[in-house]
């Protein structure tokens, strides 16, 4: 079998892996709906505006990314859903709260989230800044208390600090900090991926992570393999976007495309080009691949979700 053939059979394959993976993605998908619904504060108790605006932040669409990258994980080390679904919920939480704030008129300003207004847009700012600062310890309250997630306090803190530091100033706050002081300036491509690495890598790192804690204690060879396989796929998952900004359907993302430019963020397209800025999305791809090798057929599910979430348009 000469060279091109053998790429058409290893394409078809993935192709049918992929699709495959995209009625396990949606379950995972529809899987969560119902479990942050049962989570977060029913809109009929006080302050029913509060709770209102918090369902309407949480339960109004999104891919739930970092609760599948959970769920993959658990598959790959054989936990089950259920073992790590408050994790879940607590790391798609602090999601939600950060995307509230960023969207605010005093960061990104954006009118428009997951196809329809921005939670400021739709009640106002002060209930906005409270949706935020009230999913936060929702997260982390999860992660002390619910009783699905392992009984051991160890186990429960390890979890809590992992999450603590993912979105810290080392981590999602500092990268947003960054990025807001960044904006009209020149960056080099490794002061980007730094932020790049806080902003959104940090917390797609502890997606993976947070799931192998609440397995069995691993190798320490196998857990450094998932922390090279977060950190490559949280990097170029955020390159991934940053193109999307520049390329994809404003209909199709249910938000606005432009704003990078129009703000003059240095992004990777900005600073190396759309070729270049794809390229390093493909190698980090195979990055994030390799590095699943010491698992076997087990991570399947987290090599399909890694090449839905680098191929993805929206």
């Amino acid at each position: 079998m000469n060279d091109a053939a053998d790429r058409r059979i290893r394409a078809q394959d993935q192709s049918a892996n992929t699709a495959e993976f995209g009625a396990q993605f949606e379950a995972w998908r529809q899987r969560m709906e119902y479990a942050l619904a049962a989570r977060l504060p029913q809109p009929d108790k006080v302050p029913a505006r509060l709770h209102e605006a918090m369902r309407y932040s949480v339960l109004g669409g999104g891919k739930r990314i970092r609760p599948a990258l959970l769920f993959a994980t658990a598959r790959t080390l054989g936990l089950s859903e259920d073992d790590v679904e408050a994790a879940a919920c607590a790391i798609e939480l602090v999601h939600v709260y950060s995307l509230v704030h960023d969207d605010l008129p005093a960061m990104d300003n954006d009118d428009l989230r997951r196809g329809r207004p921005t939670c400021h847009k739709a009640y106002d700012e002060a209930t906005a800044l409270l949706v935020g600062d009230a999913l936060q310890p929702l997260a982390f309250q999860l992660l002390a208390s619910d009783p699905k997630l392992p009984a051991s306090p160890a186990i429960r803190l390890r979890l809590i600090d992992m999450l603590a530091q993912a979105i810290g100033t080392f981590g999602m706050a500092g990268g947003q900090a960054i990025d807001l002081a960044v904006q009209g300036m020149r960056l080099d491509i490794g002061q980007v991926e730094d932020m790049h690495a806080r902003k959104t890598g940090a917390v797609i790192r502890a997606s993976v992570l947070m799931a192998a804690e609440c397995a069995p204690p691993l190798d320490a060879n196998l857990y450094a393999a998932l922390t090279r396989f977060a950190t490559a796929v949280g990097l170029a998952f955020q390159i991934q976007d940053d193109l999307l900004d520049v390329t994809g359907d404003a209909l199709t993302l249910g938000k606005a495309t432009g704003a990078d430019s129009e703000r003059a963020k240095p992004t990777y397209p900005a600073v190396v080009g759309i070729p270049a800025s794809q390229q390093r999305v493909r190698l980090l791809h195979n990055q994030a691949v390799n590095a699943l090798a010491p698992f076997g057929d087990r991570a399947e599910s987290l090599r399909s979700l890694a090449h839905w979430l680098l191929s993805r348009q929206y």
